[in-house]
C-alpha cells in the first residue's frame, strides 16, 4: 500500500538515508563485515582490574588507564549507573569505588568522598548485589559462609534432574559451572588497601528465594564443611574440562565478559598456570575486546559482528543498494563463512538436530544463536552470494529449535525451568532462556521471507505471538528496549506472515505506537520500564527507536501523520556526518540489570525505516 507525502518531506528522508547509507558503507571492514562498539557500564572495568588484581598481573599503566575510564563515567552526585541517564546503582557504584581505591584514589578525595555518601546512604557493601559480594570474598573482604553455596557436584546431575546446568541459560551455564570452582576453593588473596568505610556493620540481608531454596541452601552450606572428598575432585576435574571443552576459538567463553572472567579465576585455581595455552589465549582475547582511547582503556562485554553485519545488509537492501554490490556481496560471502556446523549445548536438548545457523561473534561456535540465524537468513536472502546450502541448514536448525509452545527462545530450546530464578544466588540478570516476542517475531519473519509462512512452524509462532501481546496492544522486547522494540519486531513479522493489517492486533499495536509518540515526532523508551510500568513507551527520543517504531507502522500501511513525524524526526537529529547521536542505551543484556548501547543501532535501523518509507511513498 502506497502513501503519500509531501515533496519537501520525501527529499528531506532521500536526503537523511543518501547520508546514512554513505556512512554505513564507510563503516564496512574490507573483510566484508561491520562491528559497532558494544558499551555498557563500569563494572566491566571494574573486574577486569580486580581479575588481574587475583591473578597477580595488574600492572600501573593498565590500572591508570582503566581508572581515567572509570572516574570519567561518574555523575556529578557521585554515583556510577547501569546506563546512560539512568538512577544510581549501588553495586555499580561499589565495584567502581573498590577499583578506585585499587588504584590509589584516596579516600578523601571529592568524588570518592561523593561516592562514599552514596553507597553508605544506601545500605553500605551489605546491600550489594551477591556477584559484587563474591569479588569481595574473592580477597578476604567478604565471608564465604555469607554467600549461596554452589557446589561443583552439580555438574554431574543429568539433564533430567531439576537445577542441573542445562536448565541455566548458556550465559548462566557457563558463569555457574565456573563459580562452582571458585566456591569449592574459597580462595582469600588478600587486598592491598582496606575499604571499611564503605561498611555500615548492620546485618547484610538475605537473597531473595523461597522457603525450601533457603532449606536447601542451609543442606549445601553443611555439605561444603565436609564434602564427599571422591565425589568433590571427581566434580572439579568434570567441571575444569568442561570450562576448558568450551572456550571459543578467540579464547572467549561465549564471547561475554561475565563467564570468561570466572573461567579464568576458576582454571587459575584448578592450578592452570598464567602461561597455560588456554589461559593465555583468554588474556589475548581479553585484549581483543579493549578499547584505548585519549589515554583511557575500556572493555567491551561482547562484540556483535556477526548481528551487525547481518542487519546492515537488510538495511542497505532496503535503502536500494543492489544484490550484486560489492558492499553486499563481500558481507554475503563472510556471512556465509561464519555459519556455526558444530554441535553446541543446544544438542542436550535437541540430539538428532543437524548443526546450523550462526552466532554473535566472530567466533561462538559452541552457541549459535536464532536470533542471528533468523536475520543472517534474512540478509543472505538478499545478496547475490552462493548461499543456498547455508540457508536451507540454518532454516532447519531454527526451526528444530522451536520450544515446545510454538516460540523461540535466544540460544536453547524449552530452556524454561523458572525454579531456577528462585535460586539464592540469582539476584542479577535474567538466568534461563524462555522464548521472546522479538526472537519469535524475527523467526516468523524469515520463515515468511522462504515463503514457509503456511507451514505449521511459522503458523504456531503467529500465534504464540498473538498471545503474547500485552493488554495495551503492545508486544514486551527481551533484547531490545522495551516495548517499541518488541512492538517493531512483532507488526512486520506478523504482516509478512500473512495477517491482515486490519486485524485487531495490528490495530491494537499501532494505536499504541501513536499513543506513545514524543512531541518532537520520536519514540524512546526509558529502560526503567523493565521494573516500573510507568516508563512503559515514555523516554526521551532516540533515532534506533524511532526506526523500531516506523518499521512496524509501515508495515501496517500506515500513512498516518505518525509516520511523517517520524521521518521528520529523523531527518532533522541527523549529525553532518550521515549518522545520529544516541548516548541512550536501547539494547538489553538483562531485562532490569545490564544494558547495551550497540553504536550501530543508530544507524542501520534508521537506514531500514527511511528506505522502506521512501519504497512506500514513491
Amino acid at each position: 500500500m502506497a502513501v503519500r507525502a509531501e515533496p519537501r518531506a520525501a527529499d528531506a528522508a532521500r536526503a537523511a538515508l543518501d547520508a546514512a547509507v554513505a556512512h554505513l558503507r564507510s563503516l564496512q571492514d574490507p573483510q566484508g563485515w561491520w562491528k559497532g562498539e558494544l558499551q555498557t557500564n563500569v563494572t566491566m572495568d571494574a573486574e577486569d582490574l580486580l581479575l588481574r588484581q587475583f591473578l597477580g598481573v595488574r600492572t600501573p599503566e593498565l590500572t591508570d588507564r582503566s581508572a581515567r575510564w572509570i572516574r570519567s563515567q561518574q555523575r556529578a552526585d557521585g554515583t556510577w549507573a547501569n546506563f546512560y541517564g539512568g538512577p544510581p546503582d549501588l553495586s555499580t557504584t561499589v565495584e567502581a569505588y573498590i577499583a578506585l581505591r585499587l588504584a590509589g584514589d584516596p579516600i578523601d578525595a571529592s568524588h570518592m568522598a561523593r561516592a562514599r555518601s552514596y553507597i553508605l546512604d544506601s545500605g553500605g557493601v551489605e546491600h550489594t548485589r551477591v556477584f559484587t559480594k563474591l569479588w569481595l570474598a574473592l580477597f578476604g573482604l567478604w565471608d564465604w559462609d555469607a554467600l549461596p553455596a554452589l557446589p561443583p557436584e552439580v555438574i554431574l546431575l543429568p539433564p533430567w534432574v531439576p537445577l542441573n546446568i542445562y536448565d541455566f541459560a548458556c550465559w548462566a551455564r557457563q558463569t555457574v559451572v565456573a563459580l562452582t570452582v571458585v566456591g569449592a576453593h574459597r580462595p582469600n588473596r588478600g587486598f592491598p588497601v582496606a575499604i571499611d568505610e564503605i561498611f555500615t556493620g548492620r546485618p547484610a540481608p538475605e537473597p531473595p528465594a523461597s522457603p525450601w531454596l533457603r532449606r536447601l541452601d542451609r543442606i549445601l552450606h553443611a555439605y561444603e564443611r565436609r564434602p564427599l572428598r571422591r565425589l568433590r575432585r571427581a566434580s572439579l576435574r568434570r567441571a575444569g574440562e568442561w570450562i576448558v571443552r568450551r572456550q571459543e576459538a578467540d579464547g572467549s567463553w561465549g564471547g561475554i565478559q561475565p563467564p570468561w572472567v570466572y573461567s579464568m579465576i576458576a582454571l587459575d585455581l584448578l592450578g592452570y598456570p598464567l602461561d597455560h595455552p588456554v589461559m593465555a589465549a583468554a588474556f589475548d582475547g581479553l585484549e581483543r575486546f579493549t578499547i584505548h582511547e585519549d589515554g583511557m582503556r575500556r572493555l567491551e562485554a561482547c562484540q556483535s559482528p556477526v548481528w551487525d553485519t547481518a542487519l546492515a545488509v537488510i538495511a542497505l537492501s532496503d535503502a536500494g543498494v543492489a544484490p550484486d554490490d560489492p558492499a553486499l556481496v563481500a558481507a554475503g560471502r563472510w556471512l556465509v563463512g561464519e555459519e556455526v556446523r558444530v554441535r553446541g549445548d543446544w544438542a542436550v536438548r535437541r540430539p538428532h538436530l543437524e548443526p546450523g545457523g550462526w552466532a554473535f561473534e566472530f567466533a561462538n561456535d559452541n552457541y549459535p544463536d536464532i536470533d542471528d540465524t533468523a536475520e543472517v537468513v534474512l540478509a543472505l536472502e538478499r545478496v547475490d552470494v552462493d548461499a543456498a546450502a547455508a540457508i536451507e541448514r540454518g532454516v532447519r536448525w531454527t526451526v528444530g529449535m522451536q520450544s515446545g509452545d510454538g516460540g523461540w527462545g535466544a540460544f536453547d530450546a524449552d530452556n524454561t525451568r523458572t525454579i531456577v530464578r528462585d535460586l539464592p544466588f540469582c539476584d542479577f540478570g535474567e538466568v534461563i532462556d524462555p522464548p521472546s516476542a522479538d526472537v519469535t517475531a524475527h523467526v516468523v519473519e524469515m520463515l515468511a521471507a522462504r515463503g514457509l509462512a503456511a507451514e505449521e512452524p511459522a503458523r504456531r509462532g503467529v500465534a504464540w505471538l498473538l498471545d503474547a501481546q500485552e493488554r495495551d496492544g503492545s508486544w514486551f522486547g527481551r533484547w531490545g528496549a522495551n516495548h517499541v522494540y518488541g512492538t517493531g519486531a512483532a507488526v512486520p513479522a506478523l504482516v509478512r506472515a500473512g495477517l491482515d493489517p486490519a486485524h485487531p492486533a495490528i490495530r491494537r499495536a499501532v494505536a499504541w505506537l501513536e499513543e506513545h509518540q514524543n512531541p518532537d515526532g520520536g519514540w524512546g523508551e526509558d529502560l526503567r520500564s523493565y521494573k516500573d510500568p510507568a516508563w512503559i513507551g515514555r523516554g526521551a527520543s532516540t533515532a534506533s527507536q524511532t526506526a523500531w517504531a516506523l518499521l512496524a507502522l509501515l508495515d501496517a500501511g500506515e500513512g498516518s501523520d505518525a509516520v511523517e513525524r517520524g521521518v521528520g524526526f529523523l531527518a532533522a537529529t541527523q549529525t553532518p556526518e550521515g549518522t545520529w547521536d544516541e548516548p541512550y542505551f536501547t539494547g538489553t543484556g538483562f531485562p532490569g540489570d545490564f544494558y547495551i548501547n550497540y553504536h550501530l543501532y543508530r544507524l542501520v535501523f534508521p537506514v531500514m525505516a527511511l528506505g522502506r518509507y521512501l519504497r512506500r511513498t514513491a
